[in-house]
């Protein structure tokens, strides 16, 4: 025990000696640990926004999708965007999915356009959702100000419209905007309703506080549509929503084939969508590990030159007795220890990167991360350092005294 605290003070002394020398040694770690601490808390930040959005969304919601999303046996982009492409669903669907009362409460169709939204001179490029008022119960939107479109409404084709915190800041700044008159496209529409913030909606998609809803039947009017981008429903239960899930593709399956659309529950987008996630996370993680790396062979580096500047200390304290086994522990030691001032040093960095990131897109710090970047970079000292030490561990006593 002694002479392993008298190699870490021996360590310490020749570290601080060198302040300069051995921060300039720590600074790769010092990267390579925040650059991975940073990364893998954005990954897991992005992950848990995701799942509680989706959460936010309603437990029991089912989704029908354009086309066979899951082909391949896994979430397929190309086989979406063929699927978006050839899209065959259309309102009558709903009505044939709302029959279904005993896996079903309620249903609603969306139809999703892009358009400029005008006021005066104020314009923003944004998302139209057209759909209906079942959409707000079961999505589990709040409005707060003014109400949100009626069934009636929307079989009337009135031209009423409820929008994002957003798009209402944007265009009408600090003004109420309920009874303003705004343009998308060519068609005028009338807001009677702005939606609670709720924030991105992650992975690179629309913001829902951006969106503007309307009645779907005027919107599909006035953009010539004849399909609808998607269904969402909400089940009786989370206990009953595989039978539920059984009952839809049954029902659409009498006018559909297997492929022409995807019957899905939120549970098993998230799950895709965490995996994309983490292995993107690790991904950059371990693109980010390489500097790790190169710090590493900046403190095999350091260590050597340490071992032949320190050739006549070495060859004093053999020659005062000190075994070969207690020179290499000193040295590792010595190269350990830079590695973890480096990693503590690099901790800290990533911690306030992450608050300065948490203003943009959302990071957490794991301990889990924390405990393998230190560990990591540990072992990457003791790994690097372990070839001067042996190196100084060998040197002969004799010739070690006669160095200059």
């Amino acid at each position: 025990m002694e002479s392993f605290t008298s190699a870490f003070a021996i360590a310490i002394h020749a570290i601080f000696t060198n302040k300069t020398r051995s921060f300039l040694t720590m600074l790769g770690i010092i990267i390579g640990v925040a650059s991975v601490i940073l990364l893998t808390a954005i990954g897991n930040g992005i992950q848990a926004y995701i799942t509680k959005q989706f959460n936010s969304f309603g437990a029991t919601n089912i989704y029908v999708l354009p086309g066979d999303i899951f082909g391949g046996g896994g979430f397929n982009p190309q086989s979406q965007q063929s699927a978006i492409a050839t899209n065959k669903l259309v309102l009558r669907d709903v009505d044939s999915i709302l029959r279904l009362r005993e896996f079903v409460v309620d249903a609603t169709p969306e139809f999703t356009a892009f358009s400029s939204v005008t006021y005066g001179n104020n314009s923003k490029k944004t998302t139209i959702y057209g759909t209906t008022k079942a959409f707000q119960t079961i999505t589990s939107t709040k409005i707060t100000k003014g109400t949100f479109f009626t069934d009636e409404q929307n079989k009337t084709g009135a031209r009423v419209a409820v929008v994002g915190p957003e798009i209402a800041k944007t265009l009408f700044g600090q003004a109420d905007p309920i009874g303003k008159k705004i343009r998308i496209g060519s068609v005028s529409y009338q807001i009677i309703g702005v939606t609670e913030s709720r924030g991105s909606g992650g992975l690179g998609g629309p913001s829902f506080d951006t969106i503007v809803y309307v009645p779907i039947d005027l919107l599909m009017r006035t953009s010539n549509g004849t399909h609808i981008t998607q269904i969402t429903i909400q089940a009786v239960s989370r206990e009953k929503m595989p039978e539920a899930i059984d009952a839809i593709k049954k029902e659409l399956l009498k006018r559909y084939k297997k492929d022409d659309f995807s019957v899905v529950d939120q549970t098993q987008i998230l799950s895709t969508i965490n995996q994309v996630l983490g292995v993107l996370t690790v991904g950059l993680g371990g693109i980010a590990a390489i500097s790790l790396v190169v710090g590493g062979i900046g403190i095999l580096n350091i260590m050597l030159v340490s071992v032949i500047e320190r050739t006549r200390e070495i060859g004093l304290r053999k020659a005062l007795g000190a075994t070969p086994n207690v020179i290499l522990t000193q040295f590792v030691i010595e190269a350990a220890t830079l590695s973890l001032f480096g990693g503590a040093i690099g901790t800290l960095l990533a911690y306030l990167l992450t608050l300065a990131v948490n203003k943009f897109i959302p990071a957490v710090v794991t301990p889990g991360a924390v405990a393998l970047a230190f560990g990591v970079s540990a072992a990457i000292g003791i790994i690097f350092g372990a070839i001067p030490a042996r190196r100084a561990s060998k040197l002969s006593p004799i010739e070690a005294l006669r160095y200059e």
